[in-house]
Order: C-alpha cells, then sequence, then structure tokens
C-alpha cells in the first residue's frame, strides 16, 4: 500500500491541513465540538510523513440499524487521486467492521453541476469513488444530513480581486435593488453580534429567536433552540461567527419622514410660479411622498406596540476558510410586506462576507424534489421542491449560482443493516416530521 491511515490526535494539525486545504467549517475538529450528541473521530492519511487527508467521522445509533458514520462534507483530501480514495475506503471498512458499524456516508462539496453545466472534476470523483467502494445514494431527497446543492455567490473576480458592493448590487435582479436601496429610508439599520457581545446582553438572542420563529412558523421547519446557537457561537467565537440583526429604528423614521413632508412643503410652494414645464415633475414628486408617508404611516400603526427598535430579519454565519455560511436566517412577520427586508438584510450579510475578504458567499442549501441517476452514473439533475421553489428563486435573486455537489456516496459495512436503514429512512422522516409538528404546538 502507498499511504498510511490512523486516528489521529494532534488536532492544531488537523485543523492546519483543512484550513490549508481548501476545507469547510462542516470537516474542521470545531464541528465536532458542535455535534455532541454524536460520537465523533479523527482520522489522518499520509504519504510517508506527508499528510495527504484527514477526516471527521461522526457516529450515532439509530434502533434497528447500528452505528452510523458521517463524514460531514468528506474527507479533506484530493478526490483526483484515486488510488488514496481507494485505499482510504479499504482501511475505513477495516474500522467500521472493528466498531460495529454500519455504514458511512460521505457527502463531499465537489461541483458535479454549477446552473446546469456538467462539471468534469465533479464527474472524475464520482468516477473514482465508485471504483473504491462507494455507492451513490440516487435519490437526493433521501440524504442522511444535507442535500447536495447550495446557492453559492463568488466574491472574487477572475483575478482574485475583491468584487465591489455597489457593482455587485446592480447585478442583482431589478426588485431586489430596489427593495436594498430603499430600506435605509425606510429606517432599517444593521447589527452584527458576536458571543461576547450575547453574553454581555442576552437580550441579543431573544431578538434572533422571535426572526427564527416567525420565519419557522410561516415555512413549517423546527427552528434551533437558542441554546444549540449560543454554542455554536462559544465553539467558534471570535469574528468566525456572527448574529446579524435587520433594525426597525422608529425614531430614525420619523427623522426622515419630517425631511419628507418639508421637502413637500417647500414643493408645494414652488407650484404656483413654476414654469409649465416643470409643473408635472413637482407634481409627481409631490405623489411619491405622499405614497411615502402612506407607507410610513402603516409602519407607525403596525407598531404601536414595540419599541423604538425592533428586531424584523437576521441570521446566523460561520465565516470559516474564505467562506461565509448562512446557516441560518429569516424575518418577522411584522413589516415584512411594507419592509422586504429580507432583501435588505441579505445585501447586507453579503457585504460584511467581503468586507472579512472571503471568496465565496453561501446562501444555503434547498431541499430537492427525487431524483435518478444520469447516463453517466452521476447523480441525475437536482430540482428544489415545491415548497423551496420560493426559496430557490429568492437566493439565485442575488446573482448566487445554484451548484450541483456530487451527492451522497455510502461506504456499506453490513448489509442486512443497512437494507434496514434503507427501509425506515422515510418512516423514520415522517415521524420527525410529525414529533416536530407537536412540539411547534405545544410551544404555540
Amino acid at each position: 500500500m502507498m499511504y498510511t491511515f490512523m486516528k489521529e490526535t494532534d488536532l492544531a494539525a488537523f485543523e492546519r491541513f483543512v484550513l490549508a486545504n481548501g476545507g469547510w467549517y462542516l470537516q474542521s475538529p470545531k464541528w465536532a465540538d458542535v455535534k455532541k450528541d454524536w460520537n465523533h473521530y479523527f482520522y489522518a492519511g499520509f504519504d510517508g510523513e506527508k499528510r495527504v487527508l484527514t477526516a471527521l467521522v461522526l457516529e450515532r445509533a439509530l434502533p434497528g440499524v447500528g452505528k452510523i458514520w458521517y463524514s460531514p462534507a468528506g474527507a479533506v483530501c484530493d478526490h483526483a487521486n484515486g488510488e488514496l480514495l481507494k485505499e482510504y475506503a479499504a482501511f475505513m471498512l477495516a474500522e467500521m467492521k472493528k466498531a460495529g458499524a454500519t455504514a458511512l456516508f460521505y457527502d463531499p462539496c465537489i461541483p458535479l453541476r454549477v446552473n446546469g453545466k456538467k462539471q468534469p472534476a465533479g464527474v472524475q470523483a464520482h468516477n473514482y469513488l465508485t471504483a473504491a467502494g462507494f455507492r451513490l445514494n440516487a435519490d437526493a431527497s433521501r440524504c442522511l444530513y444535507k442535500a447536495p446543492v447550495q446557492l453559492l455567490l463568488p466574491l472574487k473576480d477572475a483575478d482574485g480581486n475583491e468584487v465591489n458592493p455597489d457593482k455587485l448590487l446592480k447585478s442583482f435582479e431589478k426588485g431586489v435593488r430596489y427593495s436594498v436601496r430603499v430600506g435605509e429610508s425606510r429606517g432599517l439599520i444593521e447589527r452584527v453580534f458576536t458571543a461576547d457581545d450575547i453574553a454581555k446582553d442576552p437580550h441579543i438572542l431573544q431578538e434572533y429567536a422571535a426572526v427564527m420563529r416567525d420565519t419557522s412558523d410561516r415555512n413549517d421547519f423546527t427552528e434551533r433552540g437558542s441554546d444549540y446557537v449560543n454554542h455554536l457561537l462559544t465553539v467558534f467565537g471570535g469574528e468566525e461567527m456572527d448574529i446579524m440583526l435587520i433594525y426597525y429604528d422608529k425614531k430614525k423614521d420619523i427623522a426622515m419622514e419630517a425631511d419628507r413632508q418639508k421637502r413637500k412643503a417647500a414643493l408645494e410652494a414652488q407650484l404656483p410660479t413654476a414654469p409649465e414645464k416643470k409643473i408635472r415633475g413637482i407634481k409627481e414628486e409631490i405623489e411619491s411622498i405622499e405614497k411615502q408617508t402612506g407607507h410610513f404611516e402603516e409602519r407607525l400603526r403596525e407598531t404601536e406596540n414595540e419599541g423604538d427598535m425592533v428586531a424584523v430579519a437576521g441570521g446566523l454565519t460561520v465565516h470559516y476558510n474564505g467562506i461565509s455560511s448562512c446557516l441560518f436566517g429569516g424575518a418577522r412577520d411584522l413589516l415584512r410586506n411594507n419592509l422586504r427586508a429580507s432583501h435588505y438584510f441579505n445585501f447586507r450579510r453579503i457585504c460584511r462576507s467581503i468586507a472579512l475578504n472571503n471568496d465565496v458567499h453561501d446562501l444555503g442549501y434547498v431541499l430537492l424534489k427525487p431524483t435518478a441517476a444520469d447516463e453517466d452514473g452521476t447523480l441525475g439533475e437536482c430540482v428544489p421542491r415545491e415548497d423551496f421553489e420560493g426559496i430557490n428563486a429568492f437566493k439565485k435573486s442575488f446573482g448566487a449560482n445554484y451548484t450541483e455537489f456530487i451527492g451522497e456516496y455510502v461506504l456499506v459495512a453490513d448489509k442486512v443493516k443497512f437494507f434496514a436503514y434503507d427501509k425506515l429512512f422515510d418512516a423514520g422522516k415522517k415521524a420527525l416530521h410529525v414529533m416536530n409538528k407537536i412540539v411547534k404546538k405545544r410551544r404555540g
């Protein structure tokens, strides 16, 4: 054998390799600290004394199925090295049999299609993985952990230069551009909080939770509790993870309305003596101000029982190794149509990613309809599920690339127990969905 593999004990060296080789936050030892309900193992591969692979493996026991192993985002390694993958697969099969594990699930972040265009590197990685003994799960709607589609927005140009936020904004869809540009004129402001800020003021987490609760109820998913979010912030800490909240600043809105009324009065005073060719323009500006005033009065009515600062949108973002990943995000029902704060929030979130000099802004995943294998054996076209079509369109409106990764692969150590997993998967998902609804009703 060319390579040697072993359990890793030097987590600092493990992390350095992840960072030096384009690893995602899911491949960091920190993710093992986040997933504290799972057992975890760290593995490393070497070519002589040179480290060529790291892999985080999470373990969870499922009733009737046994121990399931999961390697988030796969191993950090060269997936164009077929021999490395073959020897690693053989090693992991032996490890699973020693531990009594059923199967290893493996979902590397290697693009197979970008905006529908097939990527040769993705096809090659698929061929090497299957040659090594991994099976492709051809139905991407039945993944163990995450769907293989992310909406990725590049933040650097072809020469590696930082994208200009104003230029980027001009590339967005017309409705998005408008909502972003008028956000501040409607009283919106942004605030970014780290773990240290939240430790000093726990109310920040309550405001974030209110945003996510409305989003959860609207989109029928169960949001993560404050304890989990606080744990995430603590594990990543510093500048690696933050909560951005968008507030409706009522005092700011009132002050801007006062300025608009002064402008309106000045325009009305001009009308009697204005030249004929300017009268139409003056009247149109007055009408625009009156329309803005109507929206302003609606905002005051809707927030009459709220304070001067109201959190209306926000989310949690991890900034790791050049990628800003949007873990959670949403908007309150309050003022949602009047402010369209989601557009402003997502643009400001992108601007923060640029300011941190990151290469990619990951707007997150979409859930998918059932898929089948393509003619060449790779994962077939991934189409958003009906209830995610709007979410997908929203994310694409910011110029993000619809990125289909190569999918979920499984290395099976116990065929009988894996058969049980395959048969119980759908029933388990349905049971979990029912339980989530019960929890939400009780929370009510």
